[in-house]
């Protein structure tokens, strides 16, 4: 009697096929990535009809059924990109612990632009003072690309400083400065731990007492631009983000808008390394508004036939 041939052993080194179970959650919209590892420990999702409660497993989102709390997924949500102009006093977060309002609040106004079947996610952060252009969307590849430091994605800012740096402190940022890594209460091994920045590109935009310089940076510490200009004496007023890699910003704050496919593929190719050049028409939102004029008061004139009491009458 012969035998049948048996099916051939899968190769251990072959890499297992699909994607991971938290990617396929977080690309239908269920939740973030960091929040789909929390449901499915919890044993909330099925594939095929078995509870999955361990990370790591792969699997089809197009060939397999995959459920959360009984729900069936329908695949990966359409993929959405966004400008919006934040306002100074929001945070740059989904909650925020202090109740403070969130960027997400700005999006969701007025219904939000898709109802609530679209997730979305700010791309790297603003400050709660600090304010200008904040990419949102719900492609998780291009936000991590962008987000990663080897990219090099410019970044433009209008920084205000109170007082004038002096040239030497400037061409210090403009080669690269040590400053502190991480938050400014953090101390590691009984010091703090400290961290030169990359070259920026500075530009004095307007000057006085209080200047405004326009900067560029292809990092994105916490509050570096804070700290760039207190390691030279000099603090920070404002800070407004004008630029993203082409993108120029053109909403008032507070508002946004979808981006146009040029643009995400603009976006893709900044995040890949590649040079990409802004529109040679600065926008209205990304340029300083020229500073007010002071009102000219003139002097009101006495009515006719009323004595001045200012000088005394000289004798004849």
């Amino acid at each position: 009697m012969t035998k049948s041939p048996s099916a051939p052993k899968p190769d251990a080194n072959e890499e297992p096929k699909g994607d991971r179970l938290q990617k396929i959650l977080a690309q239908a919209g269920i939740a973030s990535r960091r929040k789909a590892e929390e449901i499915i420990l919890e044993g909330r999702v099925q594939v095929n009809g078995v509870i999955v409660n361990t990370l790591g497993t792969r699997h089809d989102a197009l060939k397999d059924h995959i459920r959360v709390d009984g729900k069936l997924l329908h695949g990966p949500e359409q993929q959405r990109y966004y400008m919006l102009n934040k306002p100074r006093g929001y945070v740059t977060t989904l909650e925020d612990p202090e109740k403070r309002p969130t960027v997400m609040q700005l999006m969701t106004q007025k219904h939000g632009p898709h109802g609530d079947q679209v997730r979305l996610y700010p791309v790297g952060r603003l400050d709660y003072l600090s304010e200008g252009l904040i990419l949102m969307t719900n492609d998780g590849n291009l936000a991590n690309a962008l987000s990663k430091a080897a990219a090099g994605v410019e970044k433009t800012y209008l920084v205000k400083i109170s007082g004038t740096p002096p040239a030497s402190g400037l061409d210090q940022i403009r080669r690269g400065i040590m400053i502190d890594r991480g938050r400014l209460d953090e101390v590691r091994s009984g010091r703090r731990d400290r961290i030169i920045t990359s070259p920026a590109k500075v530009e004095l935009v307007r000057g006085g007492d209080n200047p405004w310089y326009e900067l560029t940076l292809i990092e994105g510490r916490n509050r570096q631009i804070r700290k760039m200009f207190e390691e030279i004496g000099h603090h920070v007023e404002k800070i407004r983000r004008i630029g993203y890699g082409a993108l120029r910003l053109d909403v008032p704050p507070g508002e946004y808008r979808e981006l146009t496919l040029g643009e995400v593929m603009a976006l893709d190719r900044a995040a890949k390394g590649k040079k990409v050049v802004p529109k040679k028409k600065t926008p209205e939102f990304a340029q300083l508004k020229s500073p007010a004029k002071k009102k000219f008061t003139k002097a009101r004139r006495q009515p006719t036939g009323t004595k001045s009491a200012s000088r005394p009458r000289r004798p004849n």
